[in-house]
């Protein structure tokens, strides 16, 4: 039922803000920007956290999206890893989209991160974990920093943009 009530104020909320929209300045740069978040253990029914980023192009959002993650994780350095992982991924798609278009966009590309942790790992080259994913990500991650396309970037939690699209609704 709670779900229910969910998906009818969702709904509701759509009905009522039909007219609004997203600004696109046709003066704004064309450099990419992101911003990614995690929050550890946040469902109660799996301890499995969520993932969640937004990125823009100027000052335009282009791409956001939460999703929750895959495996339950032991730290919230390793949900946050994951984070800037599926961010990556999403940053050089819409690189490749741009590019597509003949549309230059400046690397390296600012992905903002609120975990210092998440960001020493993707700094650090000798790092060794258990799980293979994770492993994955790592060296996903770390080759478009040593490529040039990705400069990681800490953001305090408070200027977090993507903290919104981890967090529950509340009671209705």
């Amino acid at each position: 039922m709670p779900h229910y009530q969910a998906a009818l104020h969702v709904l509701r909320y759509l009905k009522g803000t039909a007219h609004k929209g997203l600004y696109y300045s046709v003066d704004c740069s064309l450099s990419l920007t992101a911003y990614c978040d995690a929050n550890w253990g946040t469902c109660r029914m799996s301890a499995k956290s969520l993932t969640s980023y937004c990125i823009f192009l100027g000052s335009s959002l282009v791409s956001w999206k939460t999703k929750k993650q895959k495996t339950v994780a032991k730290s919230s350095a390793e949900v946050e890893y994951r984070a800037m992982s599926a961010t990556t991924s999403e940053l050089e798609w819409l690189h490749q989209l741009l590019q597509d278009f003949y549309i230059v966009s400046p690397l390296p590309i600012t992905m903002y991160c609120d975990n210092k942790a998440a960001m020493h790992i993707a700094a650090n080259p000798i790092f060794h974990e258990r799980t293979k994913e994770l492993r994955i990500d790592y060296h996903y991650t770390r080759e478009k920093l040593l490529e040039g396309f990705l400069q990681p970037s800490y953001v305090p939690s408070k200027e977090q943009l993507a903290d919104l699209l981890t967090k529950p609704l509340g009671e209705l």
